[in-house]
């Protein structure tokens, strides 16, 4: 275990894009990947460097290979798509959407590329297309809105009967599965693995009982890790897919803090809390010219820190639509990346409200794991903030307002969560138990899962996952 720790100590300083070479950056940042793969190559082979920047130069290459493996598609994928609702698309219309930002694309090795998922993208963030769309489509509420919207006033209803900040159990049962390719790792190889586990620091899960696991050895991480997880190994079966699973019931609440109506009390500025989590943190809380001179524009400087707060948390919802997210571990500045593209999904919009927040003097933090509402099963990040003789408070920058005409309502989610928020992660690019030796598919969150082998780190397209939830009450 001494080895496995000391080799993690290393990795976890590969979250970086930019590396001591001045000429391999500028390669990588024009898209010249062959070259630089060929320099790092070189430098690797000359050796006679330190174990940081060895690692620090192979995940270059890895690094450089996911954005391959998020860059995929080509104009024809994209007219292919866009042609449902622009019949008469041709190259021009990809121009004008590339030059205003609203198409993301990556010029690779001489070629353009665009990210996978920019197409559908395309009607989520550029306004003119997000119109047509709904000219086309219809303009339907999500299941999960109308989820939220009949759901929420319950729970402001309790919360204001009992006088309580956390009500309304509902217990759950989770099954988790994690599914690795036949053949991915040679037959006898042992498979390490990492799924998502539920922290017990919150009052918001309660009663965690483990039910069942695929194995008669597994490590559940100690309660004060950060990022929670439980550690399973299997050997590698040739022609047979390797699965890691376990079965758990807990019971989650809601949590409701009237932050729109409050006003908390001035931070102790020399408190622990208030130093730790008002200050940045390389690469993704850093605060950049750009973020300060957003910031000028959003607050005033004679706001209180809950006015503050408040005015983010409506700039984002205001001006940051979600958009399906490339990889995080292929982001050098995850706000930097929002604020330059306008766009982001839930743990670009959270990291980029914790980093305005910190700016201005708000402690802020990152919370995450998934979302577990019948019918919307997924991944999700969001935040807290520090407020004064309260504690640590939940606030949802993707969930953001909900749309009713009551203020109560529409503000839940700035210092409100509901139940179905299943939480792992109490911050990001923190340390699994046991120690993982190789760099990690996600650098910065973790809900998926992480696996390797003595050979390497086994990324994202070599295993498959599902979340099953069972509501018991």
């Amino acid at each position: 275990m001494k080895l496995v720790i000391t080799i993690l100590l290393v990795s976890m300083t590969i979250t970086c894009a930019q590396t001591n070479y001045n000429n391999i950056n500028d390669l990588i940042s024009k898209g010249e990947f062959r070259k630089a793969e060929t320099e790092i190559n070189g430098i690797l082979i000359k050796g006679g460097l330190t174990d940081n920047e060895r690692l620090d130069l192979e995940f270059q290459n890895e690094r450089m290979d996911r954005i391959r493996k998020d860059f995929r598609k080509t104009d024809e994928d994209v007219l292919k798509y866009v042609k449902k609702y622009y019949p008469e698309a041709g190259d021009e219309d990809l121009k004008n959407w590339e030059e205003d930002g609203t198409l993301e694309f990556k010029v690779i090795d001489g070629k353009k590329y665009y990210f996978n998922r920019a197409p559908a993208n395309l009607f989520r963030v550029n306004k003119e297309a997000k119109k047509r769309k709904i000219e086309v489509d219809g303009n339907r509420k999500s299941k999960l809105d109308r989820f939220i919207e009949d759901y929420i006033p319950k729970v402001i209803e309790e919360a204001g009967t009992s006088g309580e900040t956390v009500v309304k159990p509902q217990k759950m049962k989770l099954s988790y599965k994690l599914v690795v390719d036949a053949d991915a790792v040679p037959e006898g190889e042992e498979i390490r693995c990492w799924l998502p586990y539920p922290r017990e620091s919150h009052s918001r899960q309660q009663n965690i009982k483990l039910v069942s696991v695929n194995s008669d050895d597994y490590i559940i991480a100690p309660s004060d890790r950060l990022q929670r997880t439980i550690y399973l190994e299997k050997p590698a079966v040739k022609g047979e897919p390797t699965v890691f699973s376990f079965e758990l019931e807990y019971t989650a609440y809601n949590e409701r803090h009237n932050l729109y109506k409050a006003n908390p009390a001035e931070y102790k500025m020399d408190s622990d809390i208030y130093r730790e989590f008002t200050k940045e943190r390389e690469p993704h809380i850093v605060f950049t010219d750009r973020l300060k001179n957003l910031s000028a524009g959003i607050v005033s400087l004679d706001d209180k820190p809950i006015e503050k707060a408040k005015k983010i948390f409506r700039w984002i919802h205001d001006n940051i639509p979600w958009a399906g997210a490339r990889e995080y571990s292929t982001i050098s500045n995850i706000p930097d990346y929002c604020i330059s593209n306008g766009w982001g999904d839930c743990g670009i919009k959270a990291l980029t409200f914790i980093t305005l927040c910190r700016y201005n003097g708000i402690p802020a933090k990152w919370q995450s794991g998934w979302m577990l509402h019948p019918g919307s099963i997924n991944l999700h990040d969001w935040a807290e903030i520090y407020i004064e003789n309260s504690g640590w408070v939940p606030v949802d920058p993707d969930f953001n307002f909900i749309d009713s005409d009551n203020d109560d309502i529409k503000w839940f989610y700035f210092g409100g969560i509901d139940a179905y928020h299943f939480i792992v992660n109490d911050d990001y690019s923190r340390p699994l138990y046991p120690a993982k030796i190789y760099p990690r598919s996600e650098t910065v969150d973790f809900q998926r899962g992480e696996v390797e082998w003595r050979g390497g780190n086994l990324y994202f397209d070599k295993w498959d996952y599902h979340m099953k939830v069972d509501y018991l009450d």
